[in-house]
């Protein structure tokens, strides 16, 4: 895709690193989000939240802010009883960012969130490809029809999945980004390894406008899927956003290990990897997004960092990395859903 055609690569080509956002849904639960509820119908339900949240962010010195879109087709939707409302729901959740983003005294993309059906695709599940397409092209269409810039596909497992989507947002018109959580070992749930990821889609449409990897179990091991990604493509734009460190159970609360500081040190670090787009995931707030905006402003790209190292500044890994047999320690799993 030429650096013309949309928004992001025009942006990337100015500024050369980006900063995404940070969590949506531990923060929205932060705001009074009942567990079990949807985070899409508070878009309508309370907008004030959703607007306050993305307006923290760009504060806080997002370059893209990410819509409260993630669980929008109508298979999550329907949960809740509300699969009639995907494309009012979707719209509704891009004109909130879009607002905040274009009152913004910088450029700042609204990325349109699109997360995993839920669904297990045929022949392991009962969904078919045809099928996925059409419920992320309704997704995508509300988006697309309220502001959003970018398809912003995340969390995803299946390769399957990623090119459904992809296609999807190729037919409504926009522009995608995906991302694969590489929760499992080292690799995604449906077992793609992160330095696959540059092949799953790039035949769709334009092709991506960035690849990479969002979610997983924390900053150690989401850099360390980053080096093999960044391995297999050196000239690619990838895009690593990462766990807030560690979640850890406080009684029926979930609160995530990462600081400011670890933060602002897995910034430098994903900056050294080569990382082009850089942001937080689960646990990450305005005041750690603060931080690793401090840290990528104020950080020239060093040398290329070694697992040792950044086990050594972030902590060890949680998981045997993609690389590692049979033997290595395993780690706990993680919540399927972006936080």
């Amino acid at each position: 895709m030429s650096a013309s055609a949309n928004a992001l690569s025009d942006l990337l080509a100015r500024k050369g690193v980006l900063l995404a956002d940070g969590a949506t849904g531990t923060s929205l639960f932060a705001m009074g989000l009942e567990a079990g509820e949807a985070p899409e119908l508070w878009n309508e339900a309370k907008p004030e939240r959703i607007t306050k949240l993305h307006q923290d962010f760009v504060d806080a010195g997002a370059d893209i802010i990410l819509t409260n879109s993630f669980g929008g087709t109508r298979h999550r939707l329907k949960l809740h009883q509300a699969e009639d409302r995907v494309h009012a729901l979707n719209k509704r959740a891009a004109e909130i960012a879009r607002a905040v983003a274009d009152k913004a005294p910088r450029k700042v993309i609204t990325a349109g969130s699109v997360g995993p059906t839920g669904e297990l695709l045929i022949p392991l599940g009962a969904l078919s490809y045809e099928d996925a397409v059409a419920a992320f092209a309704e997704q995508i269409e509300g988006l697309k029809a309220g502001g959003a810039e970018i398809a912003w596909i995340e969390t995803m497992s299946s390769p399957d999945e990623i090119r459904a989507a992809a296609e999807a947002a190729t037919n409504v018109g926009l522009p995608y980004v995906y991302t694969g959580s590489f929760d499992t070992a080292g690799k995604t749930m449906m077992g793609l390894h992160p330095k696959d990821i540059h092949a799953v889609a790039g035949d769709i449409g334009q092709g991506p406008v960035a690849v990479g990897a969002n979610c997983g179990v924390g900053a150690s091991d989401i850099l360390s899927s980053l080096l093999d990604m960044t391995a297999a493509a050196p000239e690619a734009t990838v895009v690593v956003k990462g766990n807030c460190g560690i979640p850890e159970f406080r009684g029926s609360e979930i609160h995530y290990s990462g600081t400011p500081p670890l933060m602002a040190e897995y910034v430098r670090l994903a900056v050294d990897a080569g990382a082009k787009i850089i942001g937080g995931c689960c646990g990450t707030t305005c005041n750690h997004l603060a931080a690793m905006r401090l840290a990528l402003d104020n950080h020239s790209r060093g040398e290329r960092p070694t697992l040792d190292m950044i086990v050594e500044k972030i902590g060890p890994l949680r998981n045997k990395t993609a690389n590692e047999g049979a033997s290595a320690p395993t780690r706990e799993r993680s919540g399927r859903r972006r936080a």
